[in-house]
């Protein structure tokens, strides 16, 4: 984005995504760059809980068989009673608890270092392998830093339990592609994918056609509560610049 550089009076960048990975490399030193964070809990965590209760529920089996016109009935686990970690417990993670709340579950907090919440403690990054072993699925609502880059490598996937769901709506990067196919192959492990890396998934490549595996191309935040919540944002933005009040989302301060 070379023009950004051209605005010599710019002073405030507002994103209207909550990462802001991609756009921070071009916003002049000068300028304060605010994300939108907020604006995408309500979408987000709805899909994120969405896309856990399908693939518990085997939703993409009883498609495929919907379309073969085959009765396929049997058993298949719930959410009720099941151990959910929430891995990037910030503005979405808490949403996304906060919908997990009424399906009778556990719910597991995990964020960069602890403290407290109000349905419980958040749990150190360091507290993440033994935290592992006890969830039935892991929800990935991280923003892609140099720190989350690769952080579901095969070390950590080979933690989590036989037939675990792993959800993400962060980012793609966040994990280790090479390392999730095999458990994918294998059965081990079950996806629901949001977001991929490489993205956009190119076609022919393993993830459209690995087992156990639901995707979606990035469209957990797209939906009718954006706009609003966006709006909402952007109005407030402007009348916190206008009566020199220190504006909210402040992801990079401006310098000189």
């Amino acid at each position: 984005m070379p023009v950004l550089g051209r605005l010599p009076a710019l002073r405030v960048v507002q994103s209207l995504s909550a990462g802001v990975e991609n756009l921070l490399p071009h916003v002049p030193e000068n300028v304060t760059l605010c994300n939108a964070r907020g604006v995408h809990d309500t979408s987000t965590a709805e899909y994120a809980v969405t896309l856990l209760l399908a693939m518990l529920r085997r939703i993409p089996d009883l498609v495929g068989a919907q379309e073969a016109q085959r009765w396929s009935a049997g058993f298949r686990p719930a959410l009720a009673d099941r151990t959910v970690l929430v891995l990037g417990y910030g503005a979405i993670g808490a949403a996304v608890e906060a919908r997990l709340v009424p399906f009778e579950c556990e719910v597991l907090r995990v964020a960069r270092t602890a403290r407290s919440a109000p349905h419980g403690p958040v749990h150190p990054l360091v507290e993440l392998p033994s935290l592992l072993a006890r969830a039935d699925a892991v929800v990935l609502t991280l923003p892609l830093t140099e720190e989350t880059r690769g952080l579901v490598d095969a070390a950590f996937l080979g933690r989590m339990k036989d037939g675990a769901v792993l959800v993400n709506v962060g980012r793609g990067a966040v994990v280790d592609t090479a390392a999730l196919l095999p458990e994918l192959r294998a059965g081990r492990l079950w996806a629901a994918l949001d977001v991929t890396d490489p993205e956009p998934l190119p076609p022919g490549h393993a993830l459209w056609t690995v087992p156990n595996t639901l995707i979606s191309p990035h469209v957990a935040a797209t939906t009718s509560a954006f706009r609003p919540r966006a709006l909402a944002l952007v109005r407030s933005q402007l009348a916190r610049y206008a009566a020199g009040v220190p504006l909210a989302n402040v992801v990079s301060p401006g310098r000189g």
